[in-house]
């Protein structure tokens, strides 16, 4: 196999399994969340539930002084390779085109050399989160093996796809190859992984506001 048959390899057949996969996984884990169901409450409500729950998921996105100046670093990188993720995955035009053929429409995206100084940014905090991890005892331990996958396969597409744009190391086609090839490992191993946390994040979140809302406790 050369590097063009390599390259319509990875957009083509091995795609459309790694989506499919992607799909049927987080459909799955969603499926065995949602059928865990909740305990009926008898107790005379006492708030709204609903209002408890948006409250939570927005109220959590902001740490409170104590914690932030305790795990500032954690904190800082954390937010910085979230939302430079964000950027990178949604906002650079390539990959604006790449959602439109798949989802139909599209968004405004950002221009190429903005989104490539998010990438780099979001590498650097990924970094510093893992040397962080590796260098603290306690975070250490309690690290497993698929967190370590799972920064992995966070941090490669990045990687793969800066050297694809500014033709580092391999040949433009075959870096580009490995880059989508990444993006497909990443999408195979997503629902079965803690990056799930993007979607359950918002569950748990909603789930505990709402709980405290309906006996009338604020969180």
């Amino acid at each position: 196999m050369n590097e063009v048959d390599f390259l319509l390899w990875v957009k083509g057949p091995a795609f459309s399994i790694a989506l499919f996969i992607f799909v049927a996984g987080l459909v799955l884990r969603l499926f065995e969340i949602l059928s865990l169901g909740r305990k009926v409450n008898y107790a005379v409500p006492k708030g709204d539930p609903m209002q408890g729950g948006l409250r939570e998921i927005f109220r959590r996105f902001w740490t409170d002084k104590a914690t932030f100046q305790r795990s500032m670093l954690t904190i800082v990188a954390g937010y910085v390779f979230h939302i430079g993720l964000f950027v990178v995955i949604f906002l650079l035009a390539a990959h604006v085109e790449v959602f439109k053929s798949v989802l139909g429409f599209g968004w405004p995206n950002l221009s190429t050399p903005v989104v490539d100084a998010f990438a780099v940014v979001t590498m650097i905090a990924l970094v510093v989160v893992l040397i962080h991890r590796l260098q603290h005892p306690v975070k250490r331990f309690l690290s497993t093996p698929g967190d370590y996958v799972v920064w992995a396969v966070t941090f490669i597409p990045l990687l793969t796809g800066y050297m694809a744009y500014h033709h580092l190391l391999l040949s433009p086609s075959l870096m580009l190859g490995l880059h989508i090839l990444s993006v497909e490992v990443l999408l195979i191993v997503f629902p079965f992984t803690k990056l799930m946390h993007t979607f359950t994040v918002f569950l748990s979140r909603w789930y505990n506001g709402a709980s405290m809302g309906l006996r009338g406790v604020k969180s």
